[in-house]
């Protein structure tokens, strides 16, 4: 019997799904939404599925990246998985958007990094098996390049220029919703799953909206 990962990508001006099965990626979508993405995901999910001949009761997890990335915009996709997971009583599978941008890397080390806008990046460092090993912060480029560890180093971005970078740098496609659904596979195989209640997501730096309310208190 095949298992099937629904996958969804909704934190930055372009967002995607993707369908995951056994053989790798089925078919990846890419969501352009000026005025948001909550008002077309759900339709943009069911014809992906119907284009396959499946619905939500097939798919074994859904997975969505968990940020970092715009606050509406990562509340819209765990919103929908965890939407979608408690009406299919399936499992729920969160990934960093740094991780999926680490799936594009090739070398033992991959820094990574992504705009945080406010003169600030996100960024984090992943091996090869895309596990952190360096934590993800959010810093100016220039404090964040300097603490990057030495040796077989690649950085992978997304659209993000870094003339003078001393490590390779690859360009990441904007699309991630097929990396998350393929690390999010693994993780099911692995039983590294998460039920709906359980899943949160990872803001890195706050919103605005709790900043603002912090310094009120």
């Amino acid at each position: 019997m095949s298992a099937y990962v629904l996958a969804i990508d909704t934190t930055g001006d372009v967002g995607s799904i993707a369908l995951v099965g056994e053989r790798g990626l089925i078919e990846e979508v890419v969501l352009d939404s000026p005025d948001g993405f909550a008002h077309v995901l759900f339709d943009e999910l069911e014809r992906l599925l119907e284009r396959h001949g499946l619905n939500v009761w097939k798919m074994d997890a859904f997975a969505s990246a968990s940020g970092p990335g715009s606050f509406t915009g990562v509340r819209v996709g765990l919103t929908a998985v965890k939407g979608l997971a408690e009406a299919t009583g399936r499992k729920v599978v969160v990934v960093s958007n740094l991780q999926a941008l680490a799936w594009y890397g090739s070398r033992p080390l991959r820094a990574v990094v992504l705009d945080a806008r406010r003169g600030e990046v996100y960024g984090g460092v992943y091996d090869d098996y895309l596990r952190l090993v360096q934590e993800e912060v959010v810093a100016t480029l220039p404090v964040w390049m300097a603490s990057l560890p030495e040796g077989q180093l690649e950085i992978v971005t997304q659209g993000f220029s870094l003339g003078g970078a001393k490590a390779p740098v690859i360009q990441a496609p904007k699309a991630l919703a097929g990396s998350i659904g393929r690390i999010a596979f693994d993780r099911l195989l692995s039983g590294d799953v998460l039920d709906p209640a359980g899943i949160d997501a990872n803001y890195v730096r706050r919103s605005d909206a709790e900043l603002l309310w912090k310094d009120r208190c």
